[in-house]
C-alpha cells in the first residue's frame, strides 16, 4: 500500500519547480461554507465523519479565499456545503463574488430559499441555483431526504422563475429512483428548468455506506438512458438534460474532476483545500489549510496537489498505456477504496488488475431481487449528526481499518 503520510520520491516543492510551466491555474472554486444541513441523504458526498470538522471558517476568511482565488485565475465559483443557507453571509459572500468577477451558482436543497433571500442574492449579484429534488414524487423525496420537504422544493422552483433565475436542476439518480426518470424529466419541464442534471450516484461518503441499496442494475441504467435519449430528441432545445453515468458500470475510467490539481479547488468549510470532493477520505493525505497557507502556495506548491498532479506518479498499467493522457488513471479516490491503494490504476478500467472488483459489485446487485434486498442488507444510515459522530468514534478505535467491503479479492 503506498503511505500517503511520506512524501514521494520528490517534495511537493520540487515536483512544483520542474512542472510549475504544465500546471493550469484553478478554474473552479468550490466554497463548502458549511457541513450542516436539514436534509439527511443517503447518497451525500461529504466525509463520513463531518462533525469532527464543524470549526467554520469565519465571513473574512471567505472573503479572503475569493480574492485569492480570484487572483489565481478562478472563474466559476460555487456556493455549496451541506446547505450553504444555513449560514446568514451569503448574500455578503456572493456580493464580494460579484464584485471580482465571478461567475456564481448557488447549490442548494431550497431550505431557508425565501423571497426576501432570494431578491437579496439577485441584488448582490448570483448568477445562477441548482436546486436538487430527490425523486418526482414527494414519498420518495422525503423518505430519501428524510424530511418532509417536496412541497417546500416546488414552492421554491416557482420563486426562482419569478425572480428571473436560470435554473438548473438536480436530482441523484440510483436503485430507488431510476425507473422514475420520465416523470422527474416531466416534473422538471413543469418547472421551468433550463437544465436538468441526472447525476448517478458516485460511491463515496454516505453514498459508499449505502452502497447495496443504492447500487442500480444495469438494465435499469439501459432503461433510464434510452428515456433520457427520447426526451433529448423531443425537448432538448427546451432543457437541456445531463445524463452522468455511474462509474462502476463503465470499462474506461473518467478523467476524475479533468486531472487531479488541474482545475478544481475545493475549500471545505474548516479551511482543508481538496484537489477532489472525496480527497479527505485518502488516509495520511495531509491536506493544507487555507488558514495557514496563502492559496497560490496550496495550489502550486503544496504536496497534497501535487502527489496525483500529471502523469509522473503512476504505476503500472497506467504508466505505459497508450490512453493515459486521456483518463489520468481515472479518480484516486476509487482506486483506494476498491484496492486499498490510491496509486493504483481505477479499477473501473477493465485493464486494471482489480477490475473484477468492480464486475462483483455490479453482478451482485443484478443478483438482488426485491425479496433478497429486503431480507439481506441493512436498513439505509441517513446522513445525520449521530450517525457521523458514530461513525467517526468507530474510526477512532484501536485497531480501525480501512473499509475494504467492496473490493473482495483486494490486495495492498
Amino acid at each position: 500500500m503506498t503511505d500517503l503520510s511520506q512524501p514521494g520520491s520528490q517534495s511537493g516543492a520540487q515536483l512544483q519547480s520542474s512542472t510549475a510551466a504544465a500546471v493550469p491555474p484553478p478554474l473552479w472554486l468550490l466554497a463548502e461554507l458549511t457541513y450542516r444541513c436539514p436534509l439527511h441523504c443517503a447518497f451525500c458526498y461529504n466525509p463520513l465523519d463531518y462533525t469532527d470538522h464543524n470549526r467554520e471558517l469565519t465571513t473574512g476568511q471567505w472573503l479572503d479565499v475569493l480574492r485569492e482565488a480570484r487572483a489565481l485565475g478562478a472563474v466559476q465559483l460555487g456556493f455549496s456545503g451541506g446547505e450553504p443557507l444555513v449560514r446568514d453571509d451569503v448574500e455578503v459572500l456572493v456580493e464580494e463574488a460579484h464584485r471580482l468577477g465571478f461567475y456564481t451558482n448557488l447549490i442548494t436543497s431550497g431550505v431557508g430559499l425565501t423571497d426576501q433571500r432570494l431578491g437579496d442574492l439577485k441584488a448582490a449579484g448570483l448568477d445562477h441555483i441548482q436546486l436538487s429534488f430527490q425523486d418526482s414524487t414527494q414519498q420518495l423525496n422525503d423518505f430519501l431526504s428524510s424530511t418532509r420537504t417536496f412541497e417546500l422544493k416546488q414552492r421554491v422552483a416557482a420563486a426562482l422563475k419569478r425572480h428571473g433565475f436560470p435554473m438548473v436542476m438536480n436530482c441523484v439518480l440510483h436503485r430507488y429512483n431510476l425507473p422514475h426518470v420520465d416523470k422527474i424529466i416531466e416534473m422538471a419541464l413543469a418547472l421551468g428548468a433550463e437544465y436538468l442534471e441526472l447525476a448517478n450516484t458516485q460511491y463515496y461518503g454516505w453514498a459508499r455506506e449505502n452502497q447495496a441499496q443504492l447500487m442500480p442494475t444495469r438494465e435499469q441504467l439501459e432503461e433510464a438512458e434510452a428515456v433520457v435519449a427520447r426526451y433529448r430528441q423531443t425537448h432538448g432545445e427546451r432543457c437541456k438534460i445531463f445524463f452522468v453515468v455511474p462509474d462502476y458500470f463503465e470499462r474506461r475510467p473518467k478523467r476524475c474532476m479533468n486531472g487531479w490539481g488541474a482545475v478544481f479547488l475545493g475549500v471545505a468549510p474548516d479551511g482543508a483545500a481538496l484537489p477532489c470532493h472525496a480527497a479527505r477520505g485518502l488516509p495520511g493525505l495531509t491536506l493544507p489549510n487555507v488558514k495557514d497557507m496563502p492559496l497560490r502556495e496550496i495550489w502550486y506548491e503544496s504536496d497534497a496537489f501535487n502527489r496525483f498532479r500529471g502523469l509522473q506518479w503512476m504505476k503500472e498499467p497506467c504508466r505505459s498505456c497508450d490512453e493515459k493522457e486521456h483518463d489520468l488513471g481515472g479518480c484516486r479516490c476509487q482506486a483506494f477504496l476498491l484496492t486499498g491503494d490510491a496509486a493504483n490504476a481505477d479499477p473501473v478500467c477493465d485493464k486494471s488488475p482489480f477490475h473484477e472488483n468492480v464486475v462483483k459489485i455490479v453482478r451482485q446487485a443484478a443478483s438482488q431481487t426485491e425479496a433478497t434486498v429486503a431480507a439481506r442488507e441493512q436498513p439505509i444510515l441517513f446522513r445525520n449528526d449521530a450517525n457521523s459522530r458514530k461513525l467517526a468514534a468507530a474510526a477512532r478505535e484501536p485497531g480501525a481499518a480501512g473499509d475494504n467491503r467492496a473490493s473482495p479479492g483486494g490486495q495492498s
